[in-house]
């Protein structure tokens, strides 16, 4: 499964990356907006929004986009590690 992970902190990126390896997922994080991002997300199976620590730029784009190629989105106001976890356990059921 392959999931792109949107806001959330820099100094968590690692952690992030190590959360979706241990649940057999390729990543993608984008903690800040770089420029042509709705190109950059690609086809994900599952795009994750960290809505507490995201600008309301990026989740317009992001949602816009997941909608445009019909792919999944779920948001969490948290931008924790057990947010995450919590996250790809339920979608692997």
């Amino acid at each position: 499964m392959s999931v792109v992970i949107i806001g959330g902190h820099d100094r968590m990126v690692c952690q992030y990356k190590q959360i979706c390896r241990q649940h057999k997922c390729k990543v993608k994080v984008f903690t800040q907006m770089p420029s042509a991002f709705n190109k950059k997300i690609g086809t994900p199976d599952l795009v994750v929004l960290f809505t507490n620590t995201v600008s309301h730029k990026m989740v317009k784009c992001a949602v816009a986009e997941a909608k445009n190629k019909k792919i999944e989105i779920v948001r969490s106001h948290t931008s924790s590690q057990a947010a995450l976890k919590e996250i790809l356990e339920e979608k692997r059921r």
